[in-house]
């Protein structure tokens, strides 16, 4: 087969004489980084309303300890087990004892059906489950008949669970690992040196927009490469402290613990999405990772509690962010304001800036966005508050990290330079293929499948870019390409990252018209923000659904697609829209768990309204 024609981009690095080679396994790794920082901080998280924290040597003695609980429960080197739980510090200390054990870790999402948690066990044949609470197991228990190699399940929560000889809880499995270890103390060291790079270390089914879940084989190599890269790019250090919140059954919260293992960070662990700036202000991290919709939410709350009210607030608050705007271009051609600017600026800094940073800690470098695109507008408002989005870019089946931008020299818009060591090709259909030891070594039992996405040893991602300075522009995902009837092709992502920017009301859309006449929309609202709107114009305590419905509603949103149209081509430009009852959710099948928009099945739930648009 002939090469695929394109430009290739290979990352280079500077210093990198100065750093130790790559590891044998995620465990050689984990041990190298005990024995570099023992006594300092590992893992923060929550006890009841305070934190508590593990150093690495603490963090040790309890991941050998889980290691050899499993070993003691019959598993064996690249053996599955699976965590179904929500991010918590459990979760990382599991998924440590798993690798460190031989074994590979099956990552489930908590939200998964129980029809897709049966066939993600039995697919990967996971011999035991590590689950959260009541509610994970009686999932994995309703569908034991489907489940033969299961040996045991190990619950972290046990309230509501009875014991037996199937189900044992987690602190149980830990003790019964202590007591192995006295037996044989070289148990699990033993168990780490046998690990090679090309052990299987995860299985991470894709959540997919379409069918069934794939499961994406991610050997330690892949993760000791992706801890390797991250560290020579010098954007972090064993000072830095991280917030971790993102779901770790997700490629892109995974990645974040290799990264560490590596560097040596603190990492303060909480899953709790409805905490998270509460916790922040606490915590006071340098630096964390979250998908767009996260920061797109507290851009909103701010924007409208500073521009809200009378008085000189809101006009101070929109004084500064003006200020602001003549302060960016400089800072990113890398000069400083001088002169009344510079005044001004140091003005703005202390009545609004200050205020903001300080509602998140006060301490953060940068936070890195990804899982989907970010707006322009969200980054660089952030931006002109102090605090540096920068974005990054992979995929599951490339170990989430494959392009990171740098804190230092954003160039917003784009997801930053290729990882040292891998490379990136652009195709001639605009398709976006990589090629480096982050690659995955293919799907689990999906041998066709593998062979579809691998073209003379080039991965396709089945996204669409560009390489801009050197740093690479994702514009669209290929299969979400719109053609309209009349010839003209739409990229459906930039219309809705540009609305979610204009609108701090909105919470999903879905932009449509493939093979129609012009382009319509789905949309959701943020409950809480459309709520404090409502009460504010005068349409009181009137609930989500009815507030939908209301003339007054469809007004506002309707001016604000109107703003919209104004940046889009005349072919790209929304016509009809309807606001939907209730916001998409992984329950109803409309979204993915990392909150990726299943088009097809949102479309084909409400195709009675999409149709009514197209009658005339």
């Amino acid at each position: 087969m002939p090469a695929i024609p394109g430009s290739t981009t290979t990352a280079t690095a500077k210093g990198t004489s100065s750093i130790a080679p790559r590891q044998e396994s995620f465990g050689q790794m984990f041990l190298d980084r005990v024995a570099a920082t023992p006594d300092r901080e590992a893992f923060r998280f929550p006890v009841g309303t305070s934190w508590e924290s593990l150093t690495w040597k603490q963090a040790r003695d309890r991941v050998f300890a889980i290691s050899a609980g499993l070993i003691s429960i019959g598993i064996s080197p690249e053996e599955r087990v699976a965590i179904a739980a929500n991010t918590r510090v459990e979760w990382v200390l599991a998924d440590l004892g798993i690798l460190c054990a031989g074994a590979a870790c099956t990552t489930v999402y908590p939200s998964t059906s129980q029809e897709d948690v049966a066939y993600i066990l039995s697919d990967s044949q996971s011999r035991v489950v590590i689950a959260e609470n009541a509610e994970q197991v009686a999932k994995i228990l309703g569908s034991r008949s489907e489940l033969p190699d299961l040996i045991k399940i190990v619950v972290l929560d046990p309230a509501g669970v009875p014991t037996d000889d199937l189900v044992m809880t987690f602190a149980a499995l830990e003790e019964q690992g202590k007591a192995y270890l006295k037996e044989h103390p070289e148990a699990v060291s033993s168990a780490i040196a046998a690990v090679g790079p090309e052990s299987l270390a995860t299985l991470i089914y894709t959540s997919g927009t379409t069918g069934k879940p794939k499961g994406v084989r991610l050997v330690h190599d892949n993760w000791t490469y992706e801890g390797w890269a991250v560290e020579l790019m010098d954007i972090l250090t064993v000072d830095d402290v991280q917030y971790l919140w993102l779901p770790l059954s997700h490629v892109f919260g995974k990645v974040l613990t290799a990264v560490q293992l590596r560097i040596g960070f603190a990492t303060a662990i909480d899953g709790n999405l409805d905490r998270i700036v509460e916790n922040l202000a606490v915590v006071k991290p340098t630096f964390m990772a979250g998908a767009p919709r996260i920061f797109e939410k507290v851009r909103a709350k701010v924007k409208m509690t500073g521009e809200g009210g009378g008085g000189l607030k809101p006009k101070i608050f929109r004084w500064a962010f003006a200020v602001a705007d003549q302060v960016t271009p400089l800072k990113l051609a890398g000069k400083k304001p001088t002169g009344l600017l510079a005044v001004k600026h140091s003005i703005a800094d202390k009545l609004v800036f200050s205020t903001i940073r300080g509602r998140l800690g006060g301490r953060i470098r940068f936070f890195v966005s990804g899982s989907a695109a970010l707006s322009r507008e969200v980054a660089e408002w952030f931006y002109a508050t102090g605090m540096t989005v920068v974005e990054g870019y992979g995929l599951s089946e490339t170990s989430a990290a494959t392009f990171v931008g740098l804190p230092d020299a954003p160039i917003f818009g784009t997801v930053g330079p290729v990882l040292t060591g891998t490379e990136v090709k652009i195709a001639e259909d605009g398709e976006i293929l990589v090629k480096g030891p982050g690659v995955m070594r293919g799907y689990h039992n999906m041998p066709e499948a593998t062979a579809e996405v691998f073209v003379d040893g080039w991965f396709a991602t089945g996204d669409i870019g560009e390489i801009v300075q050197g740093r690479l522009k994702v514009t669209d995902r290929k299969k979400d390409l719109i053609k309209t009837s009349g010839g003209k092709y739409v990229a459906p992502q930039k219309i809705e990252i540009a609305f979610k920017a204009i609108s701090p009301y909105a919470s999903q859309i879905v932009v449509h018209g493939d093979g129609r006449k012009f382009i319509s929309a789905l949309i959701t609202l943020d409950p809480e923000p459309l709520e404090e709107w409502a009460k504010a114009n005068g349409l009181g305590s009137t609930s989500y659904t009815d507030l939908t419905s209301n003339p007054k509603v469809k007004e506002l949103i309707s001016g604000q697609i109107e703003e919209l149209n104004r940046q889009l081509e005349r072919w790209e430009t929304i016509k009809k829209f309807e606001i939907l009852p209730q916001d998409l959710s992984v329950e109803n099948g409309e979204i993915t768990p990392s909150m990726k928009v299943r088009r097809k099945a949102v479309e084909k739930q409400n195709m009675d309204v999409l149709n009514s648009f197209y009658t005339d």
